[in-house]
């Protein structure tokens, strides 16, 4: 009988799957960076993100602010964001799992969201789909992005940050705004999500305790 390359191949496979000593894989990376929020800044502002930092009391200021700034008229939140941030001036409409893509749609439309985790090594956010943060749709779909960053959740690298993601949930990795290049390398923005991305950092107050 003769033996294809492709079932030689196959054969390696399965012999390979057989003895394999454990499924366990080590994940000794290395961990331990410095959680550097000026980094986290730097990082984001070479993206062409927008960067606000404030005080907890001052969040949902810095949400109107921002807002205001950008000519937001509709904004959207998803399920579990603290009402204390929404503008008290502004009306924000909470997603119930009814929006579509259609309503989210157009350049005066923002989401607020806060995020799962922040890295500063790589001016990465990370959603979860967690409270606060809600469905893709909201985060892909309207022009603005505005995020609010609790200094809690700011971490040094990608190590650190997988130590506190569950990789069964959905998550979103965002450097920036949505951006692509055409053949000619000319930047376009907004092809693959928010054109816009504001984050608000909530600076750590002393006396506070972090999370773990």
């Amino acid at each position: 009988m003769t033996i294809s390359a492709r079932d030689e191949v196959l054969a390696r496979i399965r012999s390979a799957i057989v003895t394999a000593v454990s499924p366990d894989v080590p994940r000794d990376y290395r961990a331990g960076a410095p959680a550097d929020v000026e980094l986290l800044v730097d990082r984001l502002v070479d993206y062409r993100a927008i960067v606000h930092r404030c005080a907890p009391a001052g969040i949902a200021g810095a949400i109107l602010e921002a807002a205001d700034a950008a000519g937001i008229d509709r904004l959207f939140a998803p399920p579990g964001l603290d009402p204390a941030w929404q503008p008290s001036d502004r009306h924000v409409s909470i997603d119930d799992g009814t929006l579509t893509a259609t309503d989210l749609d157009g350049n005066d439309v923002g989401v607020i969201t806060t995020c799962s985790v922040a890295i500063c090594e790589t001016g990465t956010i990370v959603l979860d789909g967690g409270p606060g943060q809600g469905r893709r749709l909201l985060t892909l779909v309207p022009d603005h992005h505005i995020c609010v960053v609790l200094a809690e959740q700011v971490v040094g690298g990608v190590p650190d940050a997988f130590r506190r993601l569950d990789p069964r949930r959905p998550l979103t990795w965002i450097s920036g705004p949505s951006a692509t290049s055409d053949i000619e390398l000319k930047r376009v923005e907004g092809v693959h999500g928010p054109r816009h991305l504001v984050v608000i950092i909530v600076d750590h107050v002393p006396g506070s305790i972090p999370a773990p």
